[in-house]
């Protein structure tokens, strides 16, 4: 029963430890990088966070309890699906960064939810706590499906029982809930203090080309494996 218990808690840590995966630090940098803050910062991480673990217990669970494993051809496609994701973030940020000369933003309020103007009148950007989380969310989801093979195997040659390798799972994906808020929260913190004029600039160029390279770097070996299969 320790036993059981020692390896719960240790999924519990190795879900805070997973979120610090260069992809993931990748995908929500971009993200942070935009409008820095901690509290911004904890709800980006803990959003990324709830995603992956909603897609890790739904499908890693559903492997599990099959006791089957993801095809690789599958698995390949998912890991895809993250590296164009990761590709989609890089590019964005470095637009975005490309763009802030154009005029800065006005914030102002509407019933309660911040919005922003251009001055140019090109942009109406809404950041509502919905509207800021629903982006993580879905990278985190899209992070879990990527991820729940591998989690399936370790759990279907560790775990003892069904209960105890469904416990397993959520514990993984609320330690990388925890992981990933905190991270982000510290980050957005750190940031906010050197987001300022064209040091926000450099750092929406920073996180853009971390994310777009690794991006390509994650995404071509696979390619090339899918392509070998047609």
């Amino acid at each position: 029963m320790l036993t059981l218990f020692t390896a719960l808690g240790f999924g519990f840590v190795l879900g805070m430890r997973h979120a610090l995966e260069p992809d993931h630090v990748a995908a929500v940098s971009a993200l942070v990088a935009e409008r820095p803050g901690w509290r911004r910062g904890a709800l980006l991480g803990a959003s990324w966070g709830i995603g992956h673990g909603v897609a890790l217990l739904g499908l890693g669970g559903a492997l599990f309890l099959l006791r089957a494993r993801l095809p690789e051809p599958l698995a390949d496609g998912l890991e895809l699906v993250v590296a164009i994701v990761l590709i989609g973030l890089g590019v964005r940020s470095l637009r975005r960064a490309f763009r802030r000369g154009e005029g800065p933003a006005q914030p102002h309020r509407h019933g309660g939810r911040h919005h922003a103007h251009a001055t140019n009148g090109a942009a109406h950007v809404h950041l509502g706590a919905l509207t800021v989380s629903r982006r993580p969310l879905l990278i985190g989801l899209a992070h879990g499906l990527a991820g729940s093979g591998a989690l399936t195997a370790l759990v279907l040659a560790s775990m003892p029982t069904t209960v105890a390798g469904l416990l397993y799972i959520a514990l993984f994906g609320l330690g990388s809930v925890g992981g990933m808020a905190l991270l982000t929260a510290l980050a957005g913190w750190q940031l906010r203090r050197l987001a300022i004029g064209r040091a926000h600039t450099l750092l929406l160029g920073l996180a853009g080309t971390f994310s777009l390279l690794l991006g390509f770097a994650w995404g071509s070996p696979i390619v090339l494996r899918l392509w070998r299969l047609l």
